[in-house]
């Protein structure tokens, strides 16, 4: 241990109190013994240190921050660098706002087009992924804040999350979900990591012994410290035991006096407490004191956040993806009259909702820099409500003002209450009064230039009634700036897709089961999520992963590889100067496991002037060529004959080379049909767990379940918060999150998100009176308050006393 004499002088009351938060943001300090506490804030699109009293859903007030592209804006740049350049940016203003970890980056997997938090995430690829998150953690680390890794792992739904269990194979966890926070946690260094609210395989991610020590801290080589997500706790002793170091936010001293009463009990040792104390007395000894230091070399903060706001512009510039563009209709002509058509071009859709939700410094919008571009515009129009209901009068306007118009720059996207924390999306389709508008406006003016505002997937059949189509994402404070950058061909697009881009969503291998409804999440499609199943099943899509394009044009030409990696030389063939993101693919096709048809193993952007040529390197790693054998519980390599794919896109491949590598593999896999077979008969298996409607609930089950409660009150309860979300998402008005978040949330978190006010054994009577003992539970619950009101002050009266 590396504090060990300071445990030393510690208590157990005191070990076991400092692994509970203090309240909602901060951790528990000991003046006493010199050891401050850790002040924590959201962070993956900016700063987000809340003013006034604390929630982790972003409902009350934030200071004022840069908000820079989202995740999967920021990821379709596919440039480490610039995410390192943005990870920067907000590490300097977390040492302005005082903060020591920012949580942040998000990487889980994109499994299903659906989930609502999908804009919080860079890729459908694992690989991109960690290079995309491991630059984050860099940038951020520099100014000697901690960043944190989330949410480990398997976390790929909204609906239920606390309640969820992901059931997969150890192949599927290991390359697909997992080896992004490998590669995160081995190239990036975080000083934390959070643990997911679900199960997997029935066991809590944070109480997870083979997730968070087996290979988090001794395959890894992490040695940080764990956090869980806010109010993810189950089982505190067991999340201790397993690697989970602190429980967040501060629920009291309840967490804390069953911890002592398990060491009492010899269910937990001193030692395995001293191990997760270790741990964050590292970060509380270290963090503060270089933030400290670090706010000291700080210029102005006036200047920080205009130099932030340049740097979120250049981010939105190079996240931008073109689409289409047909007959060149961009970049736009100085002689062509514009209309603005859209109210995302009045009021831009930058950002997603939740506890990432950034009060921006200051956003500009298309319409008011207009005016600076230079172009005839012959007038602006909203044309539509972006909550879904039919405006007459806004329709009319903006077909008369198509017809003035030479090129028509169509905003739409999807609306802010449809991306957020805690509720996944019903479908991928943009509102159909949008669409019926785009349509119109094709038959007054067919020169339409369609700019895209969404976080995540959307259904794209009516793009022949556009010329063209940028997407710009959630761009950020600046986009507005950027995208008019764009348009008129002072930047060249260069970012490209990080997932694919569904004709369906039928077509998702996940439709069927997505979201769960019950406790099961069944990955039953494996490690085909993504172009790994498309382009195994040659199922057409709008937009492949990896596509994008460009004002000027590249060949590739002279592919050499041997056993360090490969080289190339890659020419803008166009007349405009550009940048083009390499991509490597590796394929096996005499392989005799089950692996996808192509795997993402390296990329690399290079810029390059009209007429440029340059060679690209792009190394070989240790995950280049592996795959995960279960039936030995290792990573293997299999021998044989491997091709290296060179492309702009997983379908546009334009070079082929080949390379023998010698297996370390020994046994072979089951086989594919096998594999479907075990996969049919959970699917089997699933569907009637999941039939059954539970009436004896526990402290595990959501609130949502008191619709089959026993108790009258709790079915009304129950049904009133479903009425009111049902209503909301009817109307195409903002969710209340506290709602969701309630509804969705299992008991127990109740005693994990009231700061001390409610302990797990008042739970327990809630939830007797909830399964029909209403007296004998609320006696028990009023008993148990004071109880707890007691044991709380007690415990913090000996705290401070010890100080």
């Amino acid at each position: 241990m590396r504090h060990e004499d300071l445990i030393k002088q510690m208590t157990a009351k005191q070990k076991v109190a400092f692994l509970t938060g203090k309240n909602e943001w901060e951790s528990r300090e000991y003046p006493q013994f010199g050891i401050p506490g850790l002040f924590f804030s959201d962070g993956p699109s900016g700063v987000r240190r809340q003013e006034g009293a604390g929630d982790h859903l972003g409902l009350n007030p934030s200071v004022p921050a840069t908000c820079f592209p989202s995740p999967s804006t920021l990821a379709n740049s596919w440039e480490e660098q610039l995410e390192e350049k943005v990870g920067e940016a907000l590490g300097r203003e977390a040492v302005l706002q005082n903060i020591h970890v920012l949580l942040a980056p998000g990487l889980n997997i994109k499994r299903n087009p659906l989930c609502g938090r999908n804009f919080e995430y860079f890729s459908e690829d694992p690989y991109l992924s960690g290079k995309m998150a491991a630059a984050a953690i860099r940038g951020i680390q520099k100014n000697g804040v901690g960043a944190c890794a989330k949410h480990f792992a398997v976390n790929s739904q909204e609906e239920r999350r606390m309640a969820l269990n992901a059931k997969l194979d150890e192949k599927t966890l290991r390359e697909l979900y997992l080896t992004g926070f490998e590669i995160a946690v081995e190239e990036g260094h975080p000083q934390a990591v959070m643990s997911a609210y679900n199960e997997i395989n029935g066991i809590y991610a944070n109480e997870n012994e083979f997730l968070l020590t087996q290979i988090l801290r001794k395959e890894w080589g992490f040695d940080g410290f764990v956090v869980t997500d806010w109010g993810g706790g189950n089982d505190f002793t067991e999340g201790v035991k397993s690697g989970s170091t602190l429980q967040m936010p501060g629920c009291g001293l309840d967490s804390a006096r069953e911890l002592l009463q398990a060491l009492e009990d010899g269910k937990i040792t001193e030692e395995q407490i001293d191990e997760r104390v270790d741990e964050l007395l590292d970060a509380a000894l270290t963090i503060p004191k270089k933030v400290a230091e670090k706010r000291q070399q700080l210029e102005n903060p006036v200047k920080v956040y205009s130099e932030n706001h340049k740097i979120a512009e250049e981010a939105a510039e190079k996240s931008a993806v073109l689409l289409k563009n047909e007959d060149a209709i961009l970049p736009l002509k100085q002689d062509r009259k514009i209309a603005i058509i859209g109210d995302f071009a009045f009021e831009p859709r930058y950002q997603g909702a939740g506890s990432s939700c950034v009060r921006a410094i200051r956003v500009e919008t298309i319409v008011d820099l207009a005016d600076k571009m230079g172009l005839p515009i012959v007038g602006a129009a909203r044309g539509y409500q972006r909550n879904g209901k039919e405006d007459k009068k806004r329709e009319k306007e903006a077909l008369e003002l198509a017809e003035q118009a030479d090129i028509v720059l169509y905003f739409l996207g999807l609306a802010e209450s449809l991306e957020t924390e805690g509720k996944d999306r019903k479908d991928i389709n943009i509102a159909q009064n949008q669409i019926q508008l785009l349509h119109e406006l094709a038959r007054k003016n067919p020169n339409i230039v369609a700019v895209l505002s969404t976080g995540s997937v959307v259904n794209t059949w009516w793009k022949g009634d556009c010329k063209a189509i940028l997407l710009d994402g959630l761009a950020g404070e600046a986009g507005a700036g950027a995208v008019w950058k764009l348009l008129t061909g002072e930047c060249n697009p260069s970012g490209k897709l990080t997932e694919t881009w569904l004709r369906s969503y039928e077509d998702t291998p996940s439709y069927p089961d997505y979201p769960a409804k019950e406790r099961d999440l069944v990955y039953k499609e494996g490690i085909f999520v993504g172009y790994r199943y498309f382009d195994k099943n040659h199922i057409p899509v709008s937009y492949p992963f990896g596509y994008g394009l460009s004002y000027t044009t590249f060949a590739y030409r002279d592919l050499r590889t041997d056993e360090n990696g490969i080289r190339l030389y890659v020419k803008n063939t166009g007349p405009r100067e550009g940048s083009e993101i390499v991509q490597m693919y590796i394929s096996l096709p005499e392989s005799r496991i089950v692996r996808p048809e192509k795997e993402l193993k390296g990329f690399y952007k290079v810029h390059l002037l009209p007429g440029e040529e340059k060679e690209v390197a792009i190394p070989f790693d240790d995950k280049t060529f592996r795959f995960f054998c279960e039936r030995c519980g290792k990573w293997k390599t299999e021998k044989g004959t491997y091709q290296i794919l060179v492309g702009a896109s997983s379908q546009d491949i334009r070079l082929k080379s080949s390379v023998f590598v010698e297996g370390t593999q020994t046994e072979t896999e089951e086989s594919e049909d096998l594999r479907q077979d075990k996969q049919n008969s959970l699917k089997k298996e699933d569907k009637k767990g999941n039939s059954a409607k539970r009436i004896l609930l526990n402290r595990n089950d959501p609130l949502s379940s008191m619709i089959y409660a026993r108790n009258p009150v709790a079915r009304l309860i129950a049904h009133g918060m479903k009425r009111k979300i049902d209503r909301a998402e009817k109307e195409g008005q903002p969710v209340d999150l506290n709602t969701l978040f309630r509804y969705n949330m299992p008991f127990r978190a109740i005693a994990k998100m009231t700061e001390g006010m409610v302990s797990m054994k008042m739970v327990d009577s809630m939830l007797k009176m909830i399964n029909g003992h209403f007296c004998s539970g609320l006696c028990s619950l009023v008993k148990e308050f004071f109880r707890n009101q007691k044991a709380n002050k007690a415990y913090e009266k000996e705290l401070k006393q010890n100080i």
